[in-house]
């Protein structure tokens, strides 16, 4: 979802660049210098406004946690949670998703969160999605063989595109739930802003985690 512009945003970032990348195809490679200590690193690809990036950073503090987003006023809501909790486990990246090649090493990945994600939902348009099989050749090249996606949505036609998107490029898959917070797998849930929305309104919350 588009958000409103917010003058602030941009000078806010700019103003921050120990916890926003701007230009991050100069760290592929050399990510773990913007972490104070060398651990996994895992990426959010359309952070939103960063609930959730944050709340992972502090749960756990063993991992290394970069939140990537393409919309700046975002990035600016998402910074000033940072700028209030000042984790030293957590970037800020403004960019567009699309480019995770370009911005990370072969392998230097250990886990990739894609949360409700614009479905998309015209035939015309299937290709930016991010369970497209241009997008998932990405996270595939970025992914350590250990790596893992996790994927949550609402949105139930994006799901099932999303399992069938994996299985046909031959993914293997680790869980997958229907309802999500009415499942074991709901007690260690982070949620997004969005995701309490949605569970809210009685909306179930579909997710899945996979690897190649």
């Amino acid at each position: 979802m588009r958000l409103r512009n917010k003058p602030w945003a941009k000078p806010l970032i700019d103003a921050n660049p120990q916890y926003v990348v701007t230009e991050p195809e100069k760290f592929a490679g050399k990510w773990q210098e913007r972490f104070e200590k060398e651990q996994p690193i895992f990426v959010e690809v359309g952070t939103g406004k960063g609930r959730f990036i944050v709340e992972m950073a502090e749960k756990y503090p063993d991992r290394n946690f970069i939140g990537l987003e393409m919309q700046t006023v975002a990035v600016g809501i998402a910074l000033k949670k940072q700028i209030d909790a000042k984790l030293p486990n957590l970037q800020l990246v403004c960019a567009n998703g699309s480019g995770l090649t370009e911005f990370f090493n072969e392998g230097e990945v250990s886990g990739i969160y894609l949360n409700f994600s614009d479905p998309w939902p015209k035939k015309r348009n299937e290709k930016r999605r991010l369970t497209y099989k241009t997008f998932l050749e990405s996270y595939e090249n970025v992914l350590n063989g250990d790596g893992r996606i996790e994927f949550k949505t609402d949105n139930r036609g994006l799901f099932e595109y999303s399992l069938c998107s994996m299985n046909e490029f031959g993914m293997h898959f680790d869980g997958v739930w229907l309802d999500l917070h009415d499942s074991e797998e709901a007690k260690e849930n982070v949620m997004t802003e969005y995701e309490e929305k949605f569970s809210q309104k009685g909306q179930p919350i579909y997710k899945l985690t996979a690897h190649f």
